[in-house]
């Protein structure tokens, strides 16, 4: 009888362009070690630390690489698994990360070419990290090791851990939209990526529109590649090797944020935030500051309405957070001062005495006031011109226990094939119709607004982001996360009979 492996020697190790926890430097020089947030990290977290895996990305620092190394040698010990940090340095971050990755592959893959910068020493240093990382991967690799590399600034580490030897299980995520082949196309190293994917043994997306895409790139692009369709998967041979392709979209931790949503502190915001804009229905907007999101449109859109509309006028706010991002990059600081101006712009023309109708906000929430405006707020506006998926609306959803608020969505967010059936979807670049549609919101009866509600919510718990990673692992290695120790169980606020019956009635 073959003796099986001891757990420790099949790893799970994940590759991400930043490691799940974020190193900060005190004004007295020693390191702080501050835990990371987010969908990947919750799902993914205790996989490792249950089954001992490895986490592989940048610290987000660029001083000394061995200093680093000690830093999170230390740290390993509290999170359970192994930390191994990429070095980066200054230039390095310019050029791979802000300058291929977010000045070229985010605004090509979100469709909005005119805002790449095809500079060939971006593609000459994003080459280069990809190759440490890859060489980062390949230290101390084990045969029975699975690899999961995650999003577009690592997507070409499967070529070079081929031309390392490596003959691991590879899979890969991409987080953004694919674009079809005639955006892709204006990629000048586009044969490079296509083939560097296909080095992987599986490479997951989004959204099905997305695999549509990303196949028909390959079956136009790549004429010695043979694709055939198998079930929900498109098997990919190439150069005397397979590889699939397929779709996943991922969720949120329901559990967390429906949990934490109801806790008395956050209560008390909600009413605090009610309370200061008493007689006011809230539209809530919450962006990282990016040119994908949509803002300037979003406004032009709530000014259409209260032109259009003017007895809403007093009757609704709009609370508009924008989180800070690349300060600093001329397109970014232009971005912010030119969603400033349309907001002083709509204030200085319909404020009364009594009524600002925009809340500007331009900074990180803390969580608390964000599950805060989560649940204060009647309706959430998430409308970005493109997105892979889109995580805000999930999260709005799940905070919604009061089952009582209207989704306003864009038709070109990933999360629209999942939601687009309960919430209202809009066009962005049809400020009218967003208008149109906030105005339908404000005047939905109190059941339709529930009915949607607790549909919306029941995919979002359902389609969560444990589902996301079963899902992937069980079409890639034929695992699920039953098959690693048990995750603490999730217990609604009310039993499972009540939940089903909430949702479907």
């Amino acid at each position: 009888m073959d003796q099986q492996p001891h757990p420790r020697e099949n790893r799970l190790i994940v590759v991400s362009n930043r490691l799940p926890c974020v190193l900060e430097k005190e004004p007295a020089g020693n390191w702080r070690v501050v835990a990371g947030s987010g969908g990947l990290v919750t799902a993914l977290h205790p996989v490792l630390r249950d089954r001992g895996g490895v986490w592989i990305g940048w610290s987000g620092a660029v001083e000394d690489p061995a200093e680093i190394a000690e830093v999170l040698r230390a740290h390993d010990r509290d999170v359970g698994y192994e930390l191994r940090a990429v070095p980066i340095n200054r230039e390095e971050v310019e050029r791979y990360y802000h300058g291929y990755s977010n000045e070229i592959l985010w605004p090509l893959f979100h469709d909005l070419q005119s805002q790449c910068d095809f500079l060939p020493d971006y593609w000459h240093t994003y080459v280069k990290i990809n190759r440490r990382f890859a060489e980062k991967v390949a230290a101390d690799l084990r045969p029975s090791d699975f690899i999961w590399v995650h999003d577009y600034q690592l997507i070409d580490v499967a070529h070079h851990l081929r031309e390392l030897g490596v003959t691991n299980r590879l899979a890969f995520f991409l987080h953004t939209p694919f674009p079809p082949p005639d955006i892709f196309l204006k990629l000048p190293e586009w044969h490079v990526l296509l083939r560097s994917l296909m080095a992987y043994d599986f490479v997951g997306v989004q959204t099905q529109r997305d695999r549509h895409n990303l196949v028909h790139c390959i079956r136009r692009l790549l004429k010695d590649a043979h694709v055939k369709a198998e079930g929900h998967l498109h098997r990919v041979t190439l150069d005397g090797r397979d590889s699939h392709v397929a779709s996943f979209p991922i969720g949120i931790d329901f559990q967390d944020f429906a949990v934490a949503a109801a806790a008395p502190e956050v209560e008390s915001m909600v009413q605090a935030i009610r309370e200061h804009n008493r007689g006011s229905r809230l539209v809530l907007g919450v962006d990282r500051l990016d040119y994908t999101k949509g803002i300037p449109h979003r406004l032009r859109a709530f000014a259409n309405l209260l032109e259009r509309f003017p007895e809403v006028r007093g009757r609704v706010t709009l609370v508009q957070v924008v989180v800070p991002s690349r300060i600093g990059i001329p397109k970014y600081d232009a971005l912010k001062v030119h969603i400033e101006q349309l907001v002083s712009e709509i204030n200085g023309r319909y404020s009364s005495v009594d009524w600002i109708p925009v809340h500007y906000v331009f900074r990180s929430l803390g969580r608390d006031e964000l599950l805060g405006y989560y649940r204060a707020c009647h309706i959430a506006l998430v409308t970005p011109l493109k997105d892979g998926m889109n995580l805000v609306c999930k999260e709005y959803c799940a905070c919604s226990l009061e089952q009582d608020s209207v989704l306003i969505l864009s038709q070109f967010a990933g999360a629209a094939a999942q939601l687009g059936r309960s919430a209202l979807l809009v066009n962005p670049n049809d400020v009218e119709q967003m208008a149109d549609a906030i105005y339908k919101a404000m005047r939905m009866p109190q059941a339709d607004r529930r009915r949607r509600m607790r549909r919306l919510r029941r995919n979002v718990y359902e389609h969560d982001i444990h589902w996301w990673v079963n899902s992937f692992m069980r079409a890639v290695i034929d695992k699920e996360l039953k098959d690693f120790p048990v995750l603490e169980e999730f217990v609604l606020p009310f039993d499972g009979q009540q939940w089903s019956r909430a949702v479907e009635e």
